[in-house]
């Protein structure tokens, strides 16, 4: 079913108005989340606070991911302006990202998911896999072995930050050195510069099992990977409060609405899935409660 035939022209225009109060909230709410738990950190730095830190700062670091995200789909804030630099220095590139080849890729994905030919398809298609198997990825994950695979593939520009699209800019690289370098620099005036090892570290370890979790919770294990209807290859979490702060920032649990009318902002997200419901779009639609159950789906019986 298309967009236009289930929703009235007011309420397309409706959810896809954008703000820039909320775009700055989320990018800023972020940034300072960020810096309290760093501060935290050094503040008292004890095994609690450094292991809370491992638990905690992938969420901010995955907010920057989804926000750099809309930013290429360009809902983020009202003007293209905005989207790119925003999007490509406060959010890309402190997470080794870069916005232009990621939306590149991105459009793809969004255009071929449900065929054979979806870019990210290698992420999901094999699950429901052994529970041996998950642990393996589990342990490359939280031991940082995915982390600097995707550090080598960064630095040859084979692959980008949540994109197997490569980056193709020669200054990519020297980019996020400065943008990491101006981090450092603030970090430091703040007195806790050292903080930033603890930023790459939670990013080479927990941070890629956080990425794992959002690939599997998006579209593994759904009722068809290849069939066209949005419904049947992609899914919506409905997560409690706390699994959305620690795994699924800013809404990006809501994906099958994401994938349903891609221009709307990821603050609008709710809203659609509410009207969706409303229609009985959604009547059909298997609900899955929580990441728990997500874990357990991607678990062969």
């Amino acid at each position: 079913m298309k967009v236009n035939e289930l929703l009235s022209l007011q309420e397309r225009e409706m959810l896809l108005r954008r703000s820039d109060t909320k775009a700055w909230l989320m990018v800023t709410r972020t940034w300072l989340l960020t810096l309290a738990i760093l501060w935290l950190v050094d503040y008292q730095t004890t095994f609690l606070t450094l292991f809370g830190a491992w638990i905690l700062l992938p969420g901010r670091q995955l907010s920057l991911a989804v926000l750099m995200h809309e930013a290429g789909h360009g809902s983020l804030f009202k003007t293209r302006p905005f989207n790119q630099w925003v999007g490509q220095w406060l959010c890309a590139l402190p997470t080794l990202g870069d916005l232009h080849s990621y939306a590149r890729g991105h459009q793809a994905h969004h255009r071929l998911a449900g065929t054979s030919d979806d870019p990210d398809l290698d992420n999901y298609r094999a699950y429901p896999i052994s529970r041996d198997s998950l642990q393996r990825k589990w342990q490359r994950d939280l031991l940082g072995k995915t982390g600097l695979k995707l550090v080598r593939a960064l630095a040859s520009g084979s692959a980008s930050q949540m994109s197997r699209e490569t980056h193709g800019s020669k200054h990519l690289i020297l980019k996020q050195i400065a943008v990491h370098l101006v981090f450092i620099a603030v970090l430091s005036l703040l007195g806790i510069g050292w903080t930033w090892f603890v930023w790459m570290f939670t990013f080479l370890t927990s941070y890629m099992w956080v990425v794992r979790l959002r690939q599997v919770g998006e579209h593994a294990v759904v009722p068809d990977l290849y069939d066209p209807d949005v419904r049947m290859n992609t899914r919506t979490v409905d997560a409690p409060f706390w699994q959305r702060f620690l795994v699924a920032p800013n809404n990006v649990n809501y994906h099958m609405e994401h994938h349903f009318m891609a221009g709307v902002p990821c603050y609008n997200l709710p809203q659609l899935r509410r009207l969706l419901r409303q229609k009985g779009f959604l009547d059909d639609v298997p609900e899955v409660q929580g990441y728990g159950q997500v874990l357990k789906m991607a678990v062969q019986p």
